[in-house]
């Protein structure tokens, strides 16, 4: 599997096994880095995030974004529908069953060939 084509480009699709992998990826960095935090003492006060979770936190909304746009694009649809999770409570839903839970697009669509061809 090609991760840097994975996590970081905005063109193309990618099935829900690969988009899994990818959250499965932030998610396992996401909590060593936390782990890193406590270790080092870099909680800031009383408040539960730390500064390397801080510091990291645009560099993690990008690649979610990247995975989510190649997954939207699997579905045939614009990756602007990323923004739908900014909705509280029905936008996470709405992302987890159209981008983890439905089959994308059979055959090549408008963003590029099947990834399960």
């Amino acid at each position: 599997m090609d991760w840097k084509y994975l996590l970081t480009s905005y063109q193309g699709r990618i099935n829900r096994a690969k988009f899994w992998a990818g959250i499965g990826i932030l998610i396992a960095t996401g909590i060593v880095i936390n782990i890193l935090d406590a270790a080092l003492g870099l909680h800031i006060g009383e408040h539960p995030i730390g500064i390397l979770a801080i510091v990291s936190m645009p560099f993690y909304i990008f690649l979610a974004l990247a995975l989510y746009t190649k997954r939207w694009h699997d579905r045939d649809k614009s990756g602007w529908w990323s923004l739908i999770g900014l909705v509280p409570v029905i936008g996470g839903v709405w992302l987890l069953v159209e981008l983890g839970i439905l089959e994308g697009t059979r055959g090549a669509n408008r963003f590029g060939p099947d990834p399960l061809a």
